[in-house]
């Protein structure tokens, strides 16, 4: 409403526009209340420390049909639900809080970026973690990303429920310090580990498998097993039988040679035979990110590809200069990829899986491979040769009751 210096004018507002009201519209004033460049903004938060705290607003701003701004008040949920989210990191506990205002209270803090800021991610994933587990994460899939693991590795050690985690092609070598997490009591649930593409050698295998060979704890449940494209041999292989409900193992590309021996160890050690035709869980299409945390990891790939790499092409301007980068870059890569494509045609994978020997199948295949060997030895003498005991299985040669001094320094280093 306006009036004007006598009282004697109204102004009403219909639809959008602002009328006057009078019996005689000469006694309209020529005036207008604001004029057509006016704006305003609301102020909310006036308080000193405002500018220095990311404050959140409590209204919501919307437009009516005739195009008038208008605002409510949001409800008493949805702003409790924003201050616990921006203060997640200082929260005790969440055991006993319901799953479905949780994952609302997840979504909350993921739009704060609570989860990839590195001074409160891992508090925050934490306080999830200990109270919903494979909820946030039941599986874990970071193939080929090996700038994500040293990036985020105190991140990942708050997954304490995960089932599946694949980490082929990171690089990680004998002493990375997520072995430590992988054989820690939190991933006790772990179903399958792909660590292929890792160069991992004996030694590394035999520190993979001390927790579960001398303390019994660690990977005990493990059924799924990758050691692809990694350097390890024979000896490394007795390792493997600690590993009680292991089913399924890959070790193509390795340095061990697939012969009667190999497969009498694995058959009288493990129960396993070799698969005439490869194993479909080895290709790595079952094996994604699952979970609530499924988007932070995602958030965490793309920061960490925003990290400038360094050039290694330090010869590029000289190529350029003497006009022969297309040449050479041409050439390497047609030599690479023919190479590339080569060697995967030739490779044979080796698969492991359980056998039952309950099974009749199984059983008569047992009984061919003991009648084969039977009828081999028959006929010579009891006393093997120097030759004949080197040949034998690694199983028979090596004690793993006994602890040896590697044990025991890697029992001190958990």
């Amino acid at each position: 409403m306006y009036l004007n210096e006598d009282c004697g004018a109204v102004c009403v507002r219909e639809k959008g526009e602002l009328r006057y009201v009078s019996a005689d519209k000469n006694d309209a004033p020529q005036h207008r209340l604001f004029n057509r460049d006016f704006s305003f903004q609301l102020c909310i938060d006036t308080l000193p420390s405002a500018s220095h705290t990311k404050r959140r607003d409590h209204f919501i701003f919307t437009y009516n049909k005739e195009g008038s701004l208008r605002y409510t008040v949001k409800s008493l949920f949805d702003i409790s639900l924003q201050f616990i989210a921006d203060h997640i990191e200082h929260v005790d506990s969440l055991v006993g809080f319901p799953e479905q205002m949780a994952d609302k209270l997840f979504s909350a803090a993921e739009e704060r970026h609570k989860f990839t800021e590195p001074q409160t991610a891992p508090r925050a994933l934490q306080v999830f973690c200990e109270a919903y587990g494979d909820l946030v994460l039941k599986s874990l899939c970071l193939r080929n990303r090996y700038l994500l693991i040293p990036e985020r590795l105190e991140e990942i050690r708050q997954f304490q429920s995960l089932e599946c985690l694949d980490l082929y092609g990171c690089r990680l070598g004998d002493n990375h310090e997520v072995f430590k997490y992988i054989t820690s009591e939190a991933l006790a649930s772990l179903v399958k580990l792909f660590i292929g593409a890792n160069c991992l050698s004996d030694a590394g295998l035999q520190r993979l498998t001390a927790p579960v060979r001398v303390m019994m704890k660690g990977l005990e449940n493990l059924q799924l097993l990758d050691l692809s494209e990694n350097p390890i041999t024979e000896k490394g292989l007795g390792y493997l039988t600690c590993f009680k409900a292991l089913q399924k193992l890959d070790i193509s590309r390795t340095n061990v040679t697939v012969n009667v021996s190999l497969k009498g160890f694995f058959r009288m050690k493990m129960r396993m035979v070799l698969s005439e035709t490869p194993l479909k869980e080895f290709g790595h299409s079952d094996c994604n990110t699952e979970g609530w945390a499924e988007q932070v990891i995602n958030q965490w790939e793309i920061t960490a590809s925003e990290i400038p790499k360094k050039d290694s092409k330090p010869r590029t301007n000289a190529l350029r200069f003497y006009g022969r980068e297309k040449f050479v870059r041409e050439a390497l890569t047609s030599w690479s990829g023919t190479s590339a494509t080569t060697n995967k045609d030739k490779v044979v994978p080796v698969h492991f899986y359980t056998v039952d020997l309950c099974d009749p199948s199984s059983t008569a295949e047992h009984n061919t491979h003991s009648s084969a060997v039977a009828a081999a030895h028959k006929g010579k003498k009891r006393r093997l040769s120097e030759e004949e005991q080197s040949s034998t299985p690694i199983a028979k040669r090596q004690s793993f009751s006994a602890l040896s001094a590697e044990d025991l320094d890697l029992l001190n280093s958990y």
